[in-house]
């Protein structure tokens, strides 16, 4: 199974559902039933990250929840479309990235399954070679190091400067911990961006506003969910990764068997 979990303002992503469930997981409820379809002949679960009606800010989601959940319901690989905020000029609203590269700025997160485990996970390349592959050819630009801060605020126009100043190129509040999360759960994952501002250092003016946001974010939606069907169609979900081939084991309470099916 492929899932996908949406971002701001992809709060259906499967027009042709055939059924919604609810996962009891350790770790609380998920942002919302997960709704599986079919998509190119793919089995499909998406979920909404903030909730249906975006009741859960960046900083709230319940990230351990949905991606537990999803694991538990079968899935390999997962699909992240994302909106940011573009620390590049040339990379304006309206731009489709496929990341390669995280930094964290967040804090306060639970960002591990692993409490009270002496368990250490590789994360030198977050996402997914083989869904990066996959995405790139449907996106603008196919790679980008996207720094992920905590929200639920937008960045000053001195930490905007300052993180385009390390060369970072785009900015989100909801890429880590998910990601890693993924990688202990030994899913695939890869982010699919969509710039919907230019970060507030970047451009004068009033700054970044959420109306702003989820405005672009509306605009460019066809062709975000276009995107995500050609990546879907051309990924097969059975097919073995080196993200399933981590040293850790699975997190208690999951098969410790193979990831694919």
């Amino acid at each position: 199974m492929i899932a996908v979990i949406g971002g701001t303002g992809l709060y259906r992503f499967l027009s042709g559902a055939t059924e919604e469930v609810t996962v009891d997981t350790p770790y609380g409820p998920t942002s919302a039933p997960v709704t599986l379809g079919e998509i190119a002949g793919r089995e499909v679960a998406f979920l909404p990250r903030h909730g249906r009606k975006h009741e859960y800010s960046p900083h709230t989601v319940p990230y351990r929840a949905n991606l537990w959940a999803l694991r538990r319901l079968g899935a390999t690989k997962v699909l992240a479309p994302c909106a940011v905020g573009s620390l590049d000029p040339a990379a304006g609203p309206g731009t489709i990235t496929v990341p390669d590269q995280l930094v964290d700025r967040t804090s306060g997160r639970t960002s591990t399954f692993f409490d009270g485990h002496g368990v250490h996970v590789s994360f030198a390349d977050p996402y997914c070679p083989v869904l990066r592959a996959a995405a790139a050819p449907g996106a603008d630009r196919a790679s980008g190091t996207m720094v992920v801060i905590e929200g639920p605020r937008f960045s000053t126009r001195a930490e905007s400067r300052w993180y385009a100043a390390q060369g970072w190129d785009l900015v989100n509040m909801t890429g880590l911990p998910e990601a890693a999360l993924a990688r202990e759960l030994k899913l695939c994952y890869a982010s699919i961006a969509l710039v919907t501002d230019l970060d507030a250092g970047i451009e004068a003016g009033e700054g970044v506003h959420t109306e702003d946001v989820l405005a672009q974010f509306r605009a460019n939606l066809p062709r975000l969910t276009d995107v995500l069907a050609r990546t879907i169609a051309t990924v097969d979900p059975a097919a073995p990764c080196e993200c399933a081939r981590g040293d850790h084991d699975l997190p208690d309470g999951l098969d410790a068997g193979p990831v694919w099916i």
